[in-house]
Order: C-alpha cells, then structure tokens, then sequence
C-alpha cells in the first residue's frame, strides 16, 4: 500500500470522492479534518459554510459525515476567527479519538456475543461478512471486525468468509486485514452466500452499516440485502455493528436516504496486478453497454437480529432504548 499526506481541504474532498478513504467512521473523521484544513486556509463564515457545504457532498449516503460536519460547525461557527483553526485541529483530534473508543467498546459487545454462540454450538463458528468493516474503514480496530478480532484474540475458533464485494471489491481489504490478524477466512463471491447458509455453513452474518435509521433499517453496501434475505430463509441471525454516530435519529419513519450511484467504469473494468508487479486496470465488457452502479441497498429492520453498539446490542425495535437522548433529536 502507499501512504499519501493531505494537504489541504480539497485533498480531503477528492480522496473521500475517489474513495481513497472510505468507510462511513472514517469518511466522518476525514470530513473533520477537512473542515480543520480548511479554517487554516480562511477561517470566514462564508468559507466555514462552503466547505462544510462541499465536504457534506462527496458521499451522500454514509450519515458519519455529516454528523462529523454538523458538530465541527456548530463548535466553531461561534469562535472569534482567530481561535477557528486551532479548535477546528483540537475537535477534529477529539472526533478521532472517540471513534477508536467506540470501536473497541463494539468489539467487546460484539466478541461476547460470538462467544456465546460458539459456546451453544461446541464447534467452529462459521461467520459471513460483507464489504470491509476494519480498520482500514475506520481509525482504529474496525466495527464488526473489530467483533471479529476480539473474539478471535480471546481464542474463541471462528472462521469467516469474506464477500468479494463487486464492484470495488472492498471484501479484499477485509480478506488482507484477517490475513494480518491471523483470523482464518476464506474469501467468496458475492453470489455465493445463499449456497453457504443453505449448506449449513453459515452460523451467524455480521456486517457493518453507512447509516442506520431510528427504528433500525440499514443503508449499507449494495449486497448486503440480498444476505439478509438468504439468512432470514435460512434461519440464521443477521447483525449490524455501528457506531452511534452511524445512527440517523431523524429518520423515524421510512428509510427515505439518497443512494450514491457511482460511476460505470467501477464495473466496466477491474483493476489487479500484472505480472510485472504493476497496477492494470483492463475492460471486462464493451464500452457501450449500459451500467447501473448504485452503492448501497437499504435492509429493512425487519431482517435484522440485532445492532450492535458501543452501549450493547438491542433488537432494532428497542434501539432507541440504549440512546435515551435520541428521544431529542429531530
């Protein structure tokens, strides 16, 4: 991998677009430090509300960012301008730090209960995942790999298979960070979940989420619909791992979120290392064929076994229950 500095506002907002950084914790956290480069650039009112303004739109779907932006300018909008850059720095700082809390606290929630689990069945738990939930999407430890991580620490003997994730395969991520942990995985395609769970090699789907309404349906990446469908026929149970700030408070009825559809080269070609070592990007399939590219899909709350959090794990139905102030939002 190649680590690359961000100088500025712009940097942020192009590296969230391409999705050099992504994962909805850390697209959140970026967007804060983004905002932070950008008080140091021009600490104005009207510069505050541009960037913010800006930053907010680069991933439409994942809620993190917004919120991230949301308590960046309402800490700032009324500093003098002359304390805007450095509190921008020092709240950016407190957002990041937070998230690795939150993280470890899901972890610790989400390991019990695959401990559990394996303590019913007497055997390996076979785990299914989707998209990348790690670090590598967060600033630390990960949501529901951090679960994964924590149980697999504590010596509980667990197996995962990883979702390829099409179309930016981000299941290869979670197959690279398993590979550093030591966790045994087996990567798969995408299709090929229902077949597993219909096999009885499936015990448990653990995924993460870009955003999760009050009463508890799920925006994530697209696919992960179609595995709670096959867990639900299967009678298997089906979690979500999020941070609060993943929670959308406002959305109390129905799940009515803007999906990103990205561009049609991300399934047009696929990109992989050649032979000589080198990054190549080749066409699967010719130029004038029309593509449909949404990123997301949204599980109704309804397929869902439980979310887990940083306060614990409740059934979608008594959410609100471990947030008792979310009864303020709006």
């Amino acid at each position: 991998f190649a680590t690359q500095t961000l100088h500025g506002s712009d940097d942020v907002l192009s590296s969230i677009r391409t999705m050099a950084v992504r994962g909805a914790p850390l697209i959140g956290v970026a967007g804060a430090y983004g905002l932070a480069l950008a008080m140091r650039e021009d600490a104005s009112d009207s510069h505050l509300t541009a960037a913010h303004e800006r930053l907010n739109a680069a991933r439409p779907t994942a809620v993190n960012l917004r919120w991230a932006l949301d308590r960046m300018r309402a800490a700032l909008a009324p500093l003098p301008l002359a304390q805007r850059a450095r509190a921008a720095w020092l709240e950016a700082a407190r957002i990041a730090d937070e998230d690795v809390a939150l993280n470890q606290s899901i972890g610790r929630h989400a390991a019990d209960l695959l401990r559990a689990r394996h303590t019913h069945l007497k055997r390996t738990l076979q785990l299914l995942t989707h998209c990348n939930t790690g670090w590598l999407a967060t600033v630390d430890y990960g949501t529901a790999l951090s679960g994964i991580y924590q149980a697999h620490d504590a010596r509980v003997p667990l197996h995962v298979w990883v979702d390829e994730t099409r179309p930016r395969n981000q299941g290869l991520l979670t197959a690279w960070e398993l590979a550093a942990h030591g966790v045994p995985h087996t990567l798969i395609v995408d299709s090929a979940g229902g077949h597993l769970m219909q096999r009885g090699d499936v015990d448990l789907v653990l995924v993460g989420a870009d955003r999760v309404s009050a009463r508890g349906d799920v925006a994530n990446k697209i696919g992960t619909y179609m595995k709670a469908l096959a867990a639900r026929d299967n009678g298997l149970p089906f979690y979500v791992a999020v941070p609060s700030p993943t929670i959308d408070w406002s959305l109390r009825d129905e799940m009515n979120v803007p999906i990103e559809e990205r561009g049609v080269d991300e399934v047009r070609q696929v990109a992989g290392i050649a032979a000589d070592g080198a990054v190549a990007s080749v066409r699967i399939v010719d130029q004038s064929t029309a593509v449909a590219n949404p990123a997301f899909d949204i599980t109704p709350a309804r397929l869902v076994t439980g979310i887990i959090t940083e306060r614990g794990i409740a059934a979608p139905a008594d959410l609100a229950a471990l947030f008792p102030e979310s009864r303020r939002a709006t």
